[in-house]
């Protein structure tokens, strides 16, 4: 309603201008005063009545924006993660999907596939969540294998591996 309201208040105030254009004008002449035209627009400047609302009505005002939790996690400890990467990115993974190296994926030895693994790099403080699609790693003392978005997220492509703590999202 007061969108409304403004928008004519907006085509008058154009309509009388547009008007004054038409008529002859000069500094001693004006073809409408001041006066006149505040006094045109004076039905306008009133606010028009809060509305009656009845019924079963929400003040929107009044509610308080969900908060999403944090999911609920189970420590899995920490571990070496190593990433793999060029070398298998197209080829199959032990789940039958085809490997992608750049999505957020990594490969561990016994959590089921599908899994939702949070793996914090604590020298950084920088965290990924990645799916378990595959199984690994096969090198000796490495906990997971991440695909290489991931560990680039983490930071562990430099070195090429990198001490983790992992959780496992429910």
């Amino acid at each position: 309603m007061l969108k409304t309201m403004i928008q004519r208040t907006t085509l008058t105030r154009a309509l009388v201008a547009s008007l004054a254009l038409l008529a002859p004008v000069s500094a001693a002449n004006p073809a409408v005063t001041d006066a006149e035209f505040e006094q045109t627009f004076a039905p306008f400047d009133t606010e028009a009545p809060a509305p009656q609302v009845e019924g079963d009505v929400v003040d929107l005002a009044e509610i308080e924006p969900a908060v999403e939790a944090e999911p609920a996690t189970t420590s899995l400890g920490s571990g070496v993660a190593s990433y793999y990467g060029r070398k298998f990115h197209g080829r199959r993974t032990a789940n039958g999907e085809r490997f992608d190296m750049h999505a957020m994926t990594a490969a561990h030895r016994t959590l089921p596939f599908g899994s939702r693994v949070r793996v914090t790099n604590p020298s950084n403080g920088r965290a990924v969540v990645v799916r378990i699609n595959d199984r690994g790693p096969y090198a000796h003392g490495r906990t997971i294998d991440l695909s290489r978005a991931a560990a680039t997220e983490i930071g562990l492509v430099a070195r090429g591996h990198g001490t983790v703590q992992l959780e496992l999202l429910k």
